[in-house]
């Protein structure tokens, strides 16, 4: 990831509705969710929630596929997963970071 592509996406996520919408994206996982499952889960109104869709999907963070009529709008993970690498690429001198460990290891105690 360059840091053009970064600036895009942390833009992106600095808008708390836009931050909620990809949270609750990333937990339903690549079966994703509809624009009405979302609206109805955030409280968010339907043409809100579209602007922000797109501006998520401008910065990569989102796919969006249509399956009938519906719209089924899911994470891109390899996005996030490129954008914290780029965060992350320089921490701790390129050693795993005590934290980062302790961190990890809480999650995986907490899944």
């Amino acid at each position: 990831m360059d840091e053009q592509a970064a600036v895009a996406a942390l833009a992106a996520l600095a808008q708390e509705a836009r931050l909620r919408v990809f949270r609750a994206l990333v937990g339903a996982g690549t079966e994703g969710m509809t624009p009405g499952d979302l609206a109805a889960m955030l409280g968010i109104p339907g043409p809100t929630l579209s602007f922000h869709l797109k501006e998520l999907g401008r910065a990569g963070l989102l796919s969006v596929q249509r399956d009938g009529r519906n719209l089924f709008y899911r994470p891109e993970f390899g996005q996030m997963t490129h954008l914290i690498g780029y965060l992350t690429d320089h921490c701790c001198q390129g050693r795993a970071c005590a934290p980062a460990r302790a961190a990890r290891s809480r999650r995986r105690a907490a899944c």
